[in-house]
């Protein structure tokens, strides 16, 4: 009797292991020290380059295929990487305006898997949520995964996200004033 006892907790010992092996495997998270989100923003007179921090995020696998994701970006630390001084704080202030991203009202964006589809070894072509500003559009965008590390680069329209500042397709008149409605996304994620 006490070896059947011991038999039992072993196996269910065994399972509940084994159980939580197979969830902590299929889900990886972002470290978010080591991994970094660059942007690209154009206008007529050249462009701007900067980065912002992710606050938290993850990815889920099946069978160590990428299957779905979600991240959260922490808009209140973006920055501009191709200015100094003035020019720099301007630009970065300018950016966390209302003009912009608004990021006292809205200091959190995101994105959110909603549909993943191999293409490749390591290959994917992804469909998801972002939002930003209380808006929510979807987008697609091609990811690859290799083992820890993870890569994205997203092209992203800020109008349909309400930030129509500098915009020819609202504002007329813009000559060399005017600032590309499209902007870049690249993104190197370290998982652990």
């Amino acid at each position: 009797m006490k070896l059947l006892k011991q038999t039992t907790a072993f196996i269910a010992l065994a399972f509940i292991t084994l159980s939580f092996t197979v969830l902590d495997g299929s889900k990886k998270t972002v470290d978010v020290k080591a991994s970094t989100v660059t942007w690209k923003g154009y206008k007529v007179t050249g462009s701007h380059t900067g980065e912002i921090a992710i606050k938290s995020g993850y990815l889920t696998f099946d069978s160590n295929a990428l299957n779905g994701g979600e991240f959260v970006i922490d808009m209140p630390s973006i920055t501009v990487t191709d200015l100094e001084g003035k020019g720099k704080a301007n630009l970065e202030g300018h950016l966390k305006s209302d003009d912009f991203f608004g990021v006292n009202a809205h200091p959190e964006a995101t994105l959110k898997f909603t549909n993943v589809k191999a293409t490749g070894k390591g290959a994917y072509k992804v469909t998801g949520d972002v939002t930003i500003k209380g808006k929510t559009e979807s987008i697609t965008f091609d990811m690859t995964v290799d083992g820890n590390k993870a890569n994205a680069a997203l092209k992203l329209d800020r109008t349909k996200f309400d930030v129509k500042y500098g915009s020819a397709s609202f504002f007329d008149n813009l000559k060399d004033k005017a600032i590309n409605d499209e902007f870049d996304i690249t993104v190197n994620l370290e998982l652990k």
